[in-house]
């Protein structure tokens, strides 16, 4: 009798266990169900629709974020550089190419709950597209670091993993169906502080 009660409850521990584990796995990963990838960058672009699957729903309930319906925008995140490897805020990075069209864009540093990095400086770890220098061609090249480099500065401080979310706002990339045509800005590692 003993032994079947502590079966019972192993058996409980093991489910309830692996499902939060396996919930907790899915709200927290980029690569989610619903998410569409454009090099190093992802999106949602249900997210704030009524179609969005309960993911991406439990996603916007537990951070608390005000989702973007199709109409508005949308956010891509990115957590790896062009070769694969960990965003870290020790080191630095240029952003450089075309961004689709859009009416307004931002381009901001973010710790692991997705808020802005908080620096020591009175300069702020954000960009928007009103305040970029552009190359003849349209395109940009924003450098990322603690170091104040000549152009697009984006300011980053400390240690510890780093994301960066860009967000277009009023886009017609947002309500096509034609994501795959979309081309994002590169994220090149250009050396780490020793």
């Amino acid at each position: 009798m003993l032994k079947n009660v502590l079966l019972t409850l192993l058996s409980l521990a093991i489910a309830i266990g692996g499902g939060g584990g396996s919930v907790w796995y899915a709200l927290k990963t980029q690569d989610g169900v619903g998410a569409i990838r454009i090099g190093q960058w992802t999106a949602f672009p249900d997210i704030g629709t009524p179609a969005a699957d309960p993911y991406s729903k439990a996603r916007v309930a537990r951070e608390g974020v005000l989702a973007l319906g199709r109409a508005e925008g949308l956010s891509f995140i990115a957590e790896r550089d062009s070769s694969g490897e960990q965003l870290m805020r020790q080191c630095a990075y240029t952003i450089e190419g075309g961004f689709p069209t859009a009416r307004f864009w931002t381009l901001y540093a973010a710790d692991q709950s997705l808020g802005a990095i908080q620096t020591a400086r009175p300069r702020l770890a954000a960009l928007q597209s009103y305040q970029v220098l552009r190359q003849p061609n349209n395109s940009v090249t924003i450098s990322v670091g603690s170091r104040p480099a000549p152009g697009n500065w984006l300011l980053t401080e400390g240690t510890g993993r780093m994301y960066f979310v860009l967000t277009f706002y009023d886009t017609p990339i947002a309500s096509s169906t034609g994501l795959s045509d979309v081309t994002l800005p590169r994220i090149l590692k250009v050396g780490c502080n020793a």
